[in-house]
């Protein structure tokens, strides 16, 4: 089934500023949050399909990637999207919530405190075009922080499992009470009450994990993919962070890329440029022949349609195009030479401007007649 459109399920226009769309969606977190709609599966998937809309277009970052690429690039592996669950809802939007869940009273309040998130984690990967033009999956080793074995949580003596304090002020309107995450537990609610000895004071450790990574066909230098959940383990029990993965694009030996075009310059002699003959060019996968047309001028352009790249969104693919160099050669044996001093003379081998030209010419010859 076919993903709706983000600013549909928002009800926000594609020109919505951050403030129209943070309010958007908080208005459909609370019509549809769990807790208010308690064993309605329906509610529920709204609520989660409403929190996936707004982690993109409440991102900058991936907001102008789905702008341009649509759901396409939004795919798990990709630019992020892809399905969210209640940890990753709770633990990144409870700043939208703000008191009407989590504990303190209202709604939500069984879930206790949100879990922490973890860090996110960065790496590159290399691509070369072969892998660009058809999508590849990449599997990566990464260090990351991970939950130790035998950890063992107890409730924050702090903030008593709640993941904030409560603190009441005088002023010179009367008593104002903030409230803020623990100091003491960071908002996770938890204390360790035990734990292995190659386990921090967060109950992680750090450990090597293969990662598979699907990239999708079309990407380009410099792009950033996301792939959830995959990033360093939150503390105290927390959802995990991201992994952001950067791509760096393998400069191909012939091919030059242009967006989802190639180049590639291909040099003929002058005999085959005036006789016409055939030549051959590299594909991305590959080689194909081309003709070279009698009489073929230096800077003609051949294009090959559809042999380029595809588009990461799915419209369609590029073209490879042939820049037609003529090569003259540098070194002549006294027989060529003389060969060609018979050529020398030949009308045909005496340049002939353009029609264009002519006239430019006869403009200047009579200003000096």
């Amino acid at each position: 089934m076919a993903k709706r459109d983000y600013y549909d399920i928002l009800g926000v226009s594609k020109d919505a500023g951050e403030g129209e769309i943070k309010k958007a969606y908080r208005k459909m977190a609370l019509k549809y949050h769990p807790d208010k709609n308690p064993d309605d599966a329906d509610a529920e998937d709204k609520f989660k399909e409403a929190a996936e809309a707004y982690d993109v277009l409440g991102d900058s970052q991936k907001k102008a990637s789905y702008d341009q690429f649509g759901h396409e690039g939004m795919r798990s592996g990709g630019f992020g999207g892809g399905g969210m669950n209640m940890d990753d809802i709770f633990s990144q939007f409870g700043d939208i919530f703000g008191g009407a869940f989590g504990g303190g009273g209202g709604f939500g309040s069984s879930r206790g405190a949100p879990r922490t998130k973890g860090s996110n984690l960065r790496i590159k990967v290399k691509l070369s075009i072969q892998d660009i033009a058809n999508g590849v999956t990449k599997k990566v080793k990464v260090f990351k922080l991970v939950q130790a074995d035998g950890v063992k949580f107890g409730n924050c003596g702090t903030c008593g499992g709640t993941g904030q304090v409560r603190r009441v002020s005088n002023t010179i309107l009367g008593q104002m009470a903030t409230t803020s995450a623990c100091p003491h537990c960071h908002g996770a609610g938890k204390s360790i009450s035990s734990k292995p000895a190659d386990a921090d004071e967060h109950g992680l450790k750090r450990q090597e994990e293969l990662v598979s990574i699907d990239i999708p066909a079309g990407v380009e230098d410099g792009m950033q993919l996301r792939v959830s959940g995959k990033g360093n383990g939150g503390p105290y029990g927390g959802v995990n962070g991201d992994l952001l993965v950067l791509i760096e694009e393998i400069e191909h030996e012939s091919l030059k890329r242009n967006g989802q075009n190639l180049h590639y310059d291909l040099y003929v002699n002058f005999l085959d440029a005036a006789l016409g003959g055939k030549a051959e060019v590299p594909l991305v996968d590959g080689k194909a022949k081309i003709e070279i047309a009698p009489g073929t001028q230096g800077g003609k352009i051949v294009r090959l349609r559809n042999k380029g790249l595809p588009s990461v969104n799915g419209y369609g693919n590029g073209d490879i195009l042939v820049n037609i160099n003529v090569w003259t050669p540098q070194k002549l044996s006294s027989e060529e030479k003389g060969l060609l001093e018979k050529l020398r003379d030949s009308e045909n081998f005496i340049p002939q401007p353009s029609n264009k030209d002519k006239g430019f010419f006869q403009r200047v010859k009579e200003m000096f007649s």
